[in-house]
């Protein structure tokens, strides 16, 4: 390419970066005069240039404005400023010359007393989390013997006009679903506020932003981030309304009044669908980007976006919520004339299926409504481990269903008695007796007694006393891997929390006997003890699992397949307890297996029932009180009274 503006004597002398003020101006490819015999030396553009482009990027906007003519400086250093706040910039860079020219192309082509220089911005737009890089251009004039940069919009941009800003447009793509086994929406409409501002209507941005801070206090005292949030306002249109918060009524209802009366806001009234028609403390909440939910889910999502705040939402927020497409766009004060300067196109949003069957988990619901205790319930198909409820009663938003903590007490003795059929080779039919007081290694146990009896009998008996004297056949590792067998205490690679169990190691034959009768320690969830039921159920443990297609990406761990014969053994001591023993009131068909149990530790009380109907389904309802829960079963089963 052919050299313009070059004069014969000159030469192309290669510069280092230069800084000044605490910025580094970067400054390649200059064409300055030198002086050769004979020549007249001529002032170089190149200081000019320099110095306006180092001025403007630390932020000492009146010394740029210095090196200009053609406009009034205060105008001038006003323009510069506003670029960072219309783009709400992390950092702005700027170097003479341009990457799309090569080396042999003049940085800086002079005609006479006219001047061109190239130079690049390089900006950082941070809450909207994007680097803009493109080629600006100057033009500059001698003035008094002096190179003067002529003020024009166009040095901010080529394509900006005067009259015009900069202004970042952020689109946001609708939330995607989450649905059901079915694939139907889990998400019911409820009345909520959309709440915002119009920029440009704003008397006192910082002001109204702060009193919108320091008002919303949202659950447990997190608030929206202030300064951030006038960030935002500034790089918006200043015409079109910016949402800002979404509140559900009448849940917020006391937080809208309060709102209303700040000055600049807006709120809409609007119907939206952000609640979960079911089983909330797994599908999750959704509500507005404070600062600490932000460090959560990260960019591209700003202050006063609605986004996932637990459950599912949160936890599959990139994926529902998808990303926004961000333009940055000149436009005048009516936002008419409009232009695109650079864009970046979002992801779009993709729904997430659930495994949840709503007529289970209405039926889940309806059994534990009416209990005055906190309670939880899981409903699993044993076949595949698909969660298809998780009722969660009076648990202050807490999924207790997966992640609660509980002693099994006899309920564990799932686990035992299979222990006993495996490793000591015992069956259903083995004599044994059922004493009223044990003691082992120190700890006494004591329950109704019952004399001479079978295994099957005992446990169906609640013999807490039988279980403890047989834990003498068993080692104490070999009991915590036939816990593991059934998933207690292993990495289940579910893709939402979950209390997977845990299992101490007995030290001693005290410490043994605890853990056969869920004592000592031991703690589970519903979610673990309902997989017991199922594994007891199909002769074979799975990994549950709620999300279907994110499952399929998960390093779940493989099946655990069951002996056969402990199998055939530990269904016929479930059945007995079923039709004679404690879960007798449960047994509301031939298919209903299961054991009911009072568990105490740490002065509290959970009743369970741990059972299966075929293999349709397995659960478990754990509440904290002492209530009949062979009712609560019945409620479940039948779904009547």
């Amino acid at each position: 390419m052919k050299n313009r503006g070059r004069r014969r004597g000159t030469r192309r002398v290669p510069l280092r970066p230069i800084a000044l003020g605490g910025g580094a101006l970067t400054v390649c490819g200059l064409v300055i005069a030198t002086m050769m015999p004979g020549a007249r030396a001529e002032p170089s553009a190149m200081p000019a240039v320099r110095d306006f482009l180092i001025a403007w990027q630390v932020g000492n906007y009146d010394a740029a404005a210095r090196q200009t003519v053609g406009s009034d400086r205060e105008q001038v250093a006003d323009a510069l400023a506003r670029v960072r706040q219309q783009l709400d910039a992390a950092s702005l860079r700027l170097s003479l010359g341009t990457e799309v020219q090569g080396s042999g192309v003049d940085q800086i082509v002079k005609k006479g007393d006219e001047a061109d220089a190239r130079f690049t911005v390089k900006i950082d737009l941070g809450e909207n989390g994007q680097p803009w890089e493109y080629p600006g251009l100057m033009h500059l004039r001698r003035v008094g013997g002096k190179w003067k940069v002529v003020w024009s919009p166009s040095i901010i941009h080529t394509k900006l006009k005067p009259g015009q800003r900069l202004a970042v447009v952020s689109e946001v793509p609708k939330r995607a679903a989450i649905t059901d086994t079915r694939g139907r929406p889990v998400l019911q409409e409820v009345g909520a506020y959309n709440i915002g501002v119009y920029p440009g209507q704003l008397a006192d941005p910082a002001k109204t932003l702060d009193q919108l801070a320091k008002q919303t206090k949202i659950d447990g005292g997190r608030r929206l981030d202030a300064e951030r949030l006038l960030g935002r306002v500034r790089s918006a249109p200043p015409q079109d309304f910016l949402p800002l918060l979404t509140l559900q009524v009448p849940a917020h209802n006391a937080l809208v009044r309060r709102l209303n009366a700040v000055p600049g806001l807006h709120l809409t009234p609007v119907r939206a669908p952000i609640a979960p028609a079911f089983a909330p403390e797994l599908v999750g909440a959704l509500g507005p980007a404070t600062a600490d939910r932000l460090q959560q889910v990260g960019a591209p999502y700003q202050p006063g976006d609605t986004i996932g705040v637990s459950g599912i939402q949160l936890l599959q927020q990139r994926r529902l919520a998808g990303t926004p497409t961000v333009r940055v766009v000149a436009q005048d004060e009516t936002g008419k004339n409009t232009e695109e300067l650079r864009s970046w196109e979002g992801l779009q949003p993709e729904a997430v299926q659930t495994t949840l069957d709503p007529g289970y988990q209405a039926r889940a619901d309806f059994a534990l409504a009416e209990l005055p205790y906190a309670a939880s319930m899981v409903v699993v198909r044993p076949s595949t481990g698909e969660v298809l409820a998780a009722s969660n009663h009076g648990t202050n938003g807490e999924n207790r269903a997966f992640e609660g903590h509980y002693p099994p007490g006899l309920t564990f003795g799932i686990v035992s008695a299979e222990a006993l059929f495996s490793q000591a080779r015992l069956n259903q039919s083995t004599e044994t007796s059922c004493p009223g007081s044990l003691t082992v290694g120190g700890k006494t146990f004591t329950n109704t007694a019952r004399g001479d009896t079978t295994l099957a009998n005992a446990f169906a008996a609640s013999c807490k006393t039988t279980l403890a004297q047989l834990g003498a056949k068993l080692d104490g590792p070999a009991l915590v891997r036939e816990a593991a067998q059934f998933g207690i205490g292993k990495n289940w690679g579910l893709s939402v929390p979950a209390f997977t169990g845990s299992v101490p190691t007995p030290a001693n034959d005290g410490d043994k006997a605890a853990v056969m009768v869920g004592e000592g320690g031991v703690e589970v969830s519903p979610l673990s003890m309902a997989l017991v039921a199922a594994a007891a159920q199909n002769g074979s443990w799975r990994p549950p699992y709620v999300l279907k297609d994110i499952q399929k990406t998960v390093q779940a761990p493989p099946p655990q397949n069951l002996p056969s014969e402990s199998i055939v053994n530990l269904k016929r001591v479930l059945s007995r307890t079923a039709t004679r023993g404690n879960a007798h009131g449960a047994r509301v068909s031939s298919g209903v297996v299961g054991v009911a149990a009072l568990a105490t530790s740490g002065g509290r009380t959970i009743s369970w029932f741990v059972g299966s109907d075929g293999d349709d389904r397995a659960f478990a309802i754990a509440v904290e009180g002492t209530v009949n829960t062979n009712r609560l079963a019945v409620r479940f089963l039948t779904g009547r009274a």
